[in-house]
């Protein structure tokens, strides 16, 4: 089992930035991490041999995500840490700005969309290993990701009908 223990310690990392962006609060992506490890180690047996670990644990950890979303929706709990995810600390404050705009506008996409779209541009899956992962077609996949990419360009843009100013006399 050692060597099932090395593939899976790799991950750890990819698995913490998909959960961090998943779900924009630290404490609940380390839990759900630990709800993934502990989960896929004990599932360890359905994972094909040969095929992508990478994927297989992303399936597992969506599946727990949204057994935990359930869970949290029928018992709400209050989050005793609610101080912000600081994404760059080297980051310029323009940057800061931005990444914190993007944050916001990513949290507004709807949860299927989200996922598609974390799976894809953050985590590099191929649309095959989304589907997989997300338990979907790959046209479902696509279209998702086209929605959620169009929806995101709008947040970041901005209202297209701004303000306009009137000249009072």
């Amino acid at each position: 089992m050692d060597d099932y223990g090395v593939l899976i310690e790799q991950q750890i990392p990819r698995l913490r930035r998909y959960a961090r962006a998943l779900t924009g609060d630290r404490v609940f992506a380390d839990d759900l991490v630990q709800d993934t490890l502990e989960r896929a180690w004990g599932k360890l047996h359905l994972w094909r041999r040969g095929s992508d670990l990478r994927a297989w644990l992303f399936t597992v950890m969506h599946n727990v995500y949204v057994n935990q979303l359930r869970s949290r929706a029928a018992h709400p709990a209050v989050s005793l840490d609610e101080s912000e995810l600081n994404l760059l600390d080297r980051a310029a404050q323009t940057d800061r700005l931005e990444i914190r705009d993007l944050d916001v506008a990513i949290r507004k996409l709807p949860d299927e969309q989200r996922e598609v779209l974390l799976l894809v541009a953050l985590e590099q899956l191929s649309y095959e290993e989304t589907a997989r992962a997300l338990g979907i077609p790959i046209g479902t996949v696509m279209s998702r990701l086209s929605r959620a990419r169009e929806r995101l360009r709008r947040l970041m843009d901005g209202p297209v009908d701004g303000a306009t100013l009137r000249v009072i006399k």
